[in-house]
């Protein structure tokens, strides 16, 4: 299946390229491919606080969310710092919630602290839970 995204891998620092093989791994799912990306005690931060540390966490947890979802990734935004680089994936949530209903536009930011090549850190936020509260008519 091929991956929505507007940035290519020829445009992407190799940490960057870490993260967009990670996500792009992710997105399958396919937990153990993308855990190849990840040094051993990675930290997973999802969505609600919710911590992991194993891809197979995440994805059992939007296995619950979603019936499926993917990612837009518009960009990747890179900084050096002492511990390594951080890189922000930024882009939009697209799918279908359990129910069938598709959704598309749902925001997403993810940050990662990559050392060595391997993603040691990932924090997850997304406004999914923003329009889950819409659908049953709470405005927040």
């Amino acid at each position: 299946m091929a991956v929505d995204t507007a940035v290519t891998a020829s445009e992407l620092s190799p940490d960057a390229e870490t993260v967009r093989a990670y996500l792009e791994a992710s997105m399958v799912p396919d937990p153990e491919r993308a855990a190849t990306y990840m040094a051993q005690g990675v930290k997973i931060t999802f969505t609600g606080g919710r911590v992991f540390s194993h891809p197979t966490g995440p994805a059992q947890f939007n296995g619950m969310r979603y019936k499926w979802v993917k990612k837009r990734m518009d960009r990747f935004d890179v900084a050096h710092c002492d511990d390594g680089t951080v890189v922000y994936s930024v882009g939009t949530l697209y799918g279908e919630w359990p129910d069938g209903t598709p959704f598309e536009g749902n925001r997403y930011i993810d940050r990662f602290l990559v050392q060595d090549g391997k993603i040691v850190e990932m924090d997850v936020w997304n406004d999914s839970a923003e329009r889950i509260l819409e659908m049953r008519g709470i405005v927040a």
